[in-house]
């Protein structure tokens, strides 16, 4: 029975999260609320990992050259020394921010469970990237809704232990 409940709640959270509306509001609040949650709790808790998991990416800005940190959303791949990153920016245009300055300085490191690790990022394309985005649809159904709102192909990264 609880299983049921939670798979329905995760059900209503994707069909919000692929809503337009959601594409405007959310940006500038969910990222927001993550960094206070995750900073009150000096990392043990992000509050959107409360339903998928994710990471704090700590990267340097493209242009500023200043560490950056965004909460993201990832999909832990097997073995526990990978993660992919979707550069979705909620079904918006443009590419987020963080995915420009993982292109710029590819090394980076991210905040998982509380623990520090030092990261480099991958920009996946062709046959390695369709793979996991096949993945990535199973793993999150929006992500499909994201891709047929923007005209740009959505950057997909895996991030790997250094």
């Amino acid at each position: 029975m609880t299983e049921g409940i939670k798979g329905m709640g995760v059900r209503l959270v994707q069909k919000v999260s692929s809503a337009p509306a959601f594409a405007r509001v959310a940006p500038h609040v969910i990222p927001a609320l993550d960094r206070a949650v995750h900073r009150v709790t000096r990392g043990r808790v992000l509050l959107s990992a409360q339903l998928l998991p994710g990471v704090v990416l700590t990267a340097t800005g493209a242009r500023s050259g200043v560490p950056r940190r965004t909460p993201l959303a990832c999909m832990p791949e097997e073995g526990g020394g990978s993660w992919i990153l979707v550069g979705s920016n909620f079904g918006r245009p443009g590419h987020p921010a963080w995915s420009a300055n993982l292109l710029a300085q590819p090394d980076a490191e991210i905040n998982w469970k509380g623990q520090d690790i030092p990261v480099t990022a991958h920009l996946l394309a062709g046959a390695e990237r369709a793979a996991v985005w096949q993945e990535l649809l199973r793993f999150w159904p929006p992500y499909s809704t994201y891709q047929a709102r923007v005209d740009r192909e959505i950057r997909v990264f895996r991030i790997v232990r250094r």
